[in-house]
């Protein structure tokens, strides 16, 4: 039996009444053919295309992961084609990078193997986009918001004398106190706009150059995207006039919502 030589590469599950029209992504994976769909029942499909076995075989893919660049070419084209199903599918369940199979038997058993896990994703992502919000901190911005009532402070309590390198320090430590509240007042009102938030560890990432207060992403039922985007571009406002730049992303797949 002669070696097969294209493998199916799978990019995403794709849940929605009627066959979505493939997506003709401007990037697509490198070497890979046109991406077209398998029924695995009625309302739901896979995303995959064709793929050289020579090119993305196990030991050609080792070698590519040490390479930086082909990785973000991978994952550039991987995610041009997922998120170019979001508006025209109930639900999108991203698969990991690099899922590849022998045969298109193979991709549909192995996912209908996963059924009960994906049937509970389908059902908690289902007409939901995830966003992404971001919010730095200038500190330069921040100390000239608060130098007014901090001088304020300073003259109506008599300790004006207090030297310099202990201002600065005082002035340093409400600054992180005042930064603590303003990330968590934002992240619980655009949380009380979706149905599940999570907040990842930022608090010692740079993010050109300045620190990085808050990295967040929220499950938002579509119903309800536009007032998720008014809450944010409000606080947004209202953030900036103290010296903190809020950026709103989306609306992406739900790749945080559907890890385990």
């Amino acid at each position: 039996m002669a070696k097969t030589s294209t493998g199916t590469y799978v990019y995403c599950v794709v849940a929605a009444q009627r066959p979505p029209r493939p997506a003709r992504a401007a990037s697509r994976l490198p070497g890979a053919g046109r991406v077209r769909l398998l029924a695995l029942e009625r309302g739901l499909y896979l995303a995959v295309a064709d793929v050289p076995l020579a090119r993305y075989s196990e030991a050609a893919i080792e070698r590519g992961l040490a390479d930086l660049e082909w990785v973000s070419r991978i994952a550039v084209a991987h995610e041009a084609v997922v998120e170019s199903f979001v508006g025209a599918s109930a639900a999108v369940l991203p698969m990991k990078l690099l899922t590849i199979f022998n045969s298109d038997e193979r991709a549909i058993e192995h996912v209908r193997a996963d059924r009960s896990r994906i049937d509970a994703l389908v059902k908690r992502v289902a007409n939901h986009d995830e966003w992404g919000v971001r919010v730095v901190l200038d500190r330069t911005r921040a100390a000239k918001a608060a130098a007014p009532a901090r001088a304020r402070a300073i003259t109506k309590t008599g300790l004006a004398y207090l030297s310099h390198k202990r201002a600065q320090r005082d002035a340093s430590i409400e600054l992180a106190e005042r930064a603590r509240e303003a990330v968590a007042t934002v992240y619980d009102r655009l949380s009380a706009q979706s149905r599940v938030a999570r907040r990842r560890s930022a608090s010692e990432l740079p993010a050109q150059g300045r620190p990085l207060l808050l990295d967040a992403a929220f499950l938002v039922p579509r119903t309800r995207s536009k007032r998720f985007r008014a809450v944010a571009a409000r606080e947004a406002r209202a953030m900036s006039r103290h010296g903190y730049d809020l950026t709103l992303t989306g609306p992406w797949p739900p790749y945080t919502f559907v890890q385990d």
